[in-house]
């Protein structure tokens, strides 16, 4: 395709990833972010063997994993340490692995290549809040253009491709014809980032831990690697770092505030004594910090020349812990879209929406069916929940679609799979 102007709203992992896909193929790129100085923030997160895939076609993958920390397993226990979900990568494929990783790691892999990308601009302090049509500059064909309006009213552009990639809370999405339901979760998660207790060779180094008791109290464990390079102390090496979570519904946080740290405390313990050197590294409750999850469904994920990326276009709960995955492979997908298409824009991103579509209905369907039975105030299907799962885990189909859904790669509900290629010989996380 010739080179499209293209304007993209948010630095975040979907519009980074997609200003390096785009620029790279030769397109004209700028990324417009609201926060004046974007910097590595944020817990931890995990990325699947489809996020890996990603970072080997941006070249990475070796940085990343580096400062990571390498995930065999997923173990969820009820509160009596009866295994209620136990996967294993290597149960699916050899060399298969998660990565645990601190959200910062990613940005300034990602970002930190926008920065140097001949091809990208990048404008900060600009928070986007409307899309205006605009006349192509050039007059040399009858395509529409978009300003991009900011919040003081100045627009900047025009862009002949626009891509939305701002994030859950979005502002961007009224301005798509495209049916739409956004609603926020109910529940949310307290997290908390400190040095992970386990040595490096503990078998809970490499495994996301997760307790349960029953579906209202819900706690996390994630091996999160290392800080991010820019936010990383003299001290050689860093230390290994562990993300905790804890399941709460988004009423309740005042009140859990007013109990106070030490009340808290004592309630995590109670359900998994294992958190406590996690536990003592806090000494303030505001280290302790709250995020909230939408739910956003886009019937197309596209209009003549705006995309929706990432959260923007189909934010969940934290359920699969698929929300970076997923926003890494919308950009690879447009970016192939728009090769495999080279003489029409608004053909590209009809093939972008098709695409997409079967891959996203799986993990947003998945994701929307399994939350409940983890976070929720019906009883009851924390109980059914603890029957069934134990017994799905004795099916071997049960179990690998399980882990195949865990890896990312589930493409629709026909049992296709993505497919994947990774280093023969992973670098050691």
């Amino acid at each position: 395709m010739r080179a499209l102007d293209v304007g993209i709203i948010g630095c975040g992992t979907a519009g980074s990833a997609a200003a390096l896909f785009l620029a790279r193929a030769g397109h004209r790129v700028t990324v417009y972010e609201r926060v004046p100085s974007p910097g590595p923030v944020g817990a931890g997160i995990t990325l699947q063997p489809t996020g890996l895939h990603v970072l080997c076609r941006l070249g990475l993958y070796a940085s990343v994993v580096s400062r990571g920390a390498r995930l065999d397993r997923l173990l969820c226990e009820s509160m009596a340490r009866r295994p209620l979900v136990d996967l294993s990568y290597e149960t699916v494929g050899d060399g298969l692995f998660g990565l645990g990783l601190h959200r910062g790691v990613l940005f300034e892999a990602l970002f930190g290549s926008v920065r140097h990308e001949r091809n990208v601009g990048v404008e900060t302090g600009v928070e986007v809040i409307d899309l205006a049509r605009a006349e192509s500059p050039t007059k040399a064909s009858a395509s529409r253009w978009s300003w991009l309006v900011g919040v003081d009213g100045r627009r900047h552009g025009p862009h002949e491709l626009v891509v939305v990639a701002d994030g859950a809370r979005s502002q961007l999405r009224d301005d798509t014809s495209t049916s739409k339901r956004v609603e926020p979760y109910p529940w949310g998660a307290l997290w908390f980032v400190g040095r992970d207790p386990n040595d490096a060779n503990h078998p809970m180094a490499r495994t996301l831990h997760q307790v349960v008791d029953g579906n209202r109290r819900f706690l996390g464990l994630l091996p999160t690697g290392r800080l991010p390079a820019s936010l990383d102390s003299s001290l050689t090496p860093s230390p290994r770092l562990v993300s905790l979570f804890w399941s709460i519904r988004c009423d309740r946080v005042s009140a859990w505030r007013a109990r106070g740290l030490e009340a808290w405390k004592d309630e995590v313990l109670e359900l998994a004594k294992e958190a406590e050197p996690v536990l003592d590294q806090i000494q303030d409750q505001r280290e302790v910090l709250f995020a909230a999850y939408h739910d956003v469904v886009m019937h197309r994920w596209h209009t003549r020349n705006v995309v929706y990326l990432g959260d923007a276009a189909h934010a969940t709960s934290p359920q699969l812990g698929q929300g970076c995955n997923l926003a890494l492979w919308d950009a690879m997908e447009l970016h192939d879209c728009i090769e495999e298409e080279p003489r029409d824009l608004a053909s590209a991103l009809a093939r972008y929406s098709r695409r997409r579509e079967e891959h996203l209905a799986f993990y947003q369907s998945a994701t929307r069916w399994l939350t409940p039975f983890f976070q929720g105030d019906e009883e009851l299907l924390g109980q059914v929940r603890d029957i069934a799962m134990p017994l799905m885990g004795k099916v071997s189909l049960f179990k690998r679609l399980m882990t195949l859904s865990m890896l990312g790669v589930m493409d629709g509900f026909l049992g296709r799979t993505l497919t994947l290629r990774l280093p023969a010989h992973a670098p050691e996380a």
